[in-house]
């Protein structure tokens, strides 16, 4: 195993970079934090419709949600390369296809986080900013959603690490990302992949639990602080 990270260290950090397209570790950190970072807006908007004073469009949202959830993201990830480049008429490609998917995908498991989110604040609370004659948006967005946010802060971290692992099903389409890195790697060694995949394992395991680690720590400082003020 150490001799294939000695050989080897660089494709599963950056890929083919700077010989080749950037890949490996960097382009699947880069696919996940985009792809947060684009649902997350569209997680809001979609989670505020779900709680909204209007029938109409409580039931449509519901229905985007549900319909996202209960597809495969391999399945979108395949429509998206199929179904984007006939919309726009232009070759797509796997980055942004797999981007795509990942940000229609995250944003309506993100919507289900922050809705519970903001059904969990006391109606107390938005019952009197209310009562002193402020509108429902507005309340929504100075009262409500800055304590849903915190008090959601550990299972938004959950979902990005998934999506960090589920940034491996590019490989499909070929995105040259962490686990498409792997293989390019174990079909150069040919008779290591046992060392090869563990790496890729280990590499995973290693991302997602310092992430999970750090933003534990940064949660409990942020409600001891809360609890102090």
């Amino acid at each position: 195993m150490l001799e294939v990270i000695a050989q080897y260290w660089p494709m599963f950090l950056v890929g083919q970079y700077p010989n080749g397209p950037l890949g490996g570790l960097a382009l699947t950190l880069i696919l996940a934090v985009c792809g947060l970072a684009a649902s997350l807006p569209l997680a809001l908007l979609i989670a505020l419709a779900r709680v909204s004073p209007f029938a109409w469009l409580r039931r449509i949202s519901a229905v985007l949600v549900n319909v996202v959830r209960g597809m495969p993201l391999l399945m979108l990830i395949f429509w998206a390369y199929f179904v984007i480049p006939k919309l726009t008429g232009e070759v797509v490609s796997g980055f942004w296809t797999l981007l795509c998917a990942l940000v229609l995908y995250e944003s309506a498991y993100l919507s289900e986080v922050v809705r519970s989110g903001i059904e969990a604040i006391p109606r107390g609370q938005t019952e009197a900013s209310r009562s002193l004659g402020v509108g429902y948006w507005t309340t929504m967005r100075k009262v409500v959603l800055p304590q849903a946010l915190v008090n959601v802060l550990p299972s938004m971290t959950s979902q990005f690490v998934s999506t960090i692992k589920e940034t491996s099903l590019g490989y499909v389409i070929s995105v040259n990302e962490l686990t498409f890195a792997a293989n390019q790697v174990n079909n150069l060694v040919l008779t290591k992949p046992l060392q090869v995949f563990g790496i890729l394992a280990i590499m995973y395991f290693l991302v997602c639990f310092s992430l999970s680690r750090g933003v534990n720590w940064f949660d409990r400082r942020v409600r001891r602080a809360r609890a102090m003020a």
